[in-house]
């Protein structure tokens, strides 16, 4: 896992794939909270993604070790809850 100090607010987060999965808000403890734009149907609130994700951090990147599509699939809430586990 990369550093998560070096993570600033508005740096791009990219999958493995090069492809863009969102933009960062904060770190908070050991995960990314994302801006609420880039939570898809669930842009009322912020979703997370676990520190252990981030292989790297280039200049305004942050660059995930899982493509950006199964990254999606682990998003988190912010109690901790899996988007995928949820039934709503």
């Amino acid at each position: 896992m990369a550093d998560l100090a070096v993570i600033k607010p508005h740096m791009d987060i990219i999958g493995a794939d090069g492809a863009h999965l969102g933009t960062v808000d904060r770190v908070e403890g050991d995960r990314i909270k994302m801006t609420r734009v880039d939570s898809g149907s669930h842009a009322d609130h912020h979703h997370y993604l676990s520190g252990g994700l981030v292989a790297a951090v280039e200049e305004n990147t942050v660059r995930l070790s899982a493509a950006a599509a199964s990254a999606a699939l682990l998003e988190e809430e912010e109690s901790g809850e899996a988007l995928a586990d949820r039934k709503d």
